[in-house]
Formats: structure tokens, C-alpha cells, sequence
């Protein structure tokens, strides 16, 4: 069996179809996933009238009380876990991850976890220059131009170690050898 340390940013883009992927993922495999929230993820998971499906789908998951609780980053540098995924990740978490600031529980998670062995896997949202399609809470489709510094974040997270940027929540059936279809 696999463990896996998925944590939720404050993102709303992707978010819709990064859990449905991990709901799929954890159906088809043989996957224990241990869910945490940082604190904006908390807010967007309930802005998207998501906050009952992960509390029935995943019922151990975990909420942000700072930087260091609760204690992820140990079994993680550890190894208990298999991979660190952080999906779908804000501009602003992968700024700090850039530039060493770990004063969040993702931030802190992913800055000690790449100081062991266990890969990290992040799907930055900002991640292309140009413009991207979104849907709000309410559902309605929005456009977005991506801001240079957040794009030029991401290729900067890209080049660090142990961190894999994947493109798209699909990219997560293959890093956890599990069939799409």
C-alpha cells in the first residue's frame, strides 16, 4: 500500500478537478491519502461547497494550527510517506516555497520534507503566460491573465530539488502508477 500527503492550498482554479481525481485515485488503488488543509484551503473548499464531500471521503484529514501542526513534516522526512503532493497550489505558496519562507503548513511540509527523500510532487495554477479559464464558486466561467512573476515562480519551483511540478491533476494517475481509465 501507498501513503500519500496530499495537501489543499487556497486555490479555487483546478480545484474541482484535482479532488475528483483524488477521489478516483483513491477508489482505484491501493492508496491511503492523508488530506490536509491550509487554512485559505479550508475557506475555498467550503466557498465551493466542497467541505462535506472531503469530510465524507476523506474523514482524517487535517487542518492548519501553524506552521508545525499538526505534525506532518517528521513522517515525511522520514519516509512513512511515499510522496508529497500539493495540488492545486496558489502563486502565493509557490512563492514562499521559492524563496524559503515556511511560516504556513504546507510551506513548512514541503520545506522539510525536501530536505529527506520523499518526493514532492506541486501543481502550481499559475503556471502559463497568457490567459487560463476558471469557474467561480457560483459556477460561472471567468478568464484570467496570468502575472509574470507567478509564472516566473513556477519555472523557478520547477528547478528545485526533489520538486516535481506536474501540468495538470491528471498528471497524478501516472506518478501514482494508476490507470486512468
Amino acid at each position: 500500500m501507498k501513503r500519500i500527503a496530499w495537501g489543499i492550498t487556497g486555490s479555487g482554479d483546478l480545484i474541482k478537478e484535482t479532488y475528483d481525481t483524488m477521489v478516483d485515485i483513491k477508489k482505484k488503488g491501493d492508496i491511503e491519502i492523508m488530506v490536509f488543509l491550509s487554512k485559505e484551503g479550508e475557506t475555498v473548499m467550503k466557498w465551493y461547497r466542497m467541505w462535506n464531500d472531503i469530510q465524507k471521503d476523506f474523514p482524517n484529514f487535517k487542518t492548519d494550527a501553524g506552521p508545525n501542526s499538526p505534525f506532518i513534516a517528521g513522517p515525511l522526512q522520514v519516509g512513512y510517506y511515499d510522496a508529497l503532493i500539493i495540488a492545486p497550489t496558489t502563486s502565493n505558496t509557490v512563492a514562499k516555497i521559492v524563496y524559503g519562507i515556511a511560516d504556513t503548513l504546507v510551506t513548512n511540509v514541503v520545506a522539510q520534507t525536501a530536505k529527506g527523500k520523499t518526493p514532492i510532487y506541486i501543481l502550481p495554477v499559475d503556471q502559463k503566460r497568457g490567459t487560463v479559464k476558471t469557474v467561480s464558486p457560483e459556477g460561472r466561467v471567468m478568464e484570467l491573465k496570468m502575472r509574470e512573476i507567478d509564472v516566473t515562480n513556477t519555472e523557478k519551483l520547477a528547478q528545485m530539488e526533489n520538486i516535481t511540478v506536474l501540468e495538470r491533476p491528471d498528471d497524478l494517475y501516472d506518478i501514482l502508477g494508476i490507470s486512468k481509465d
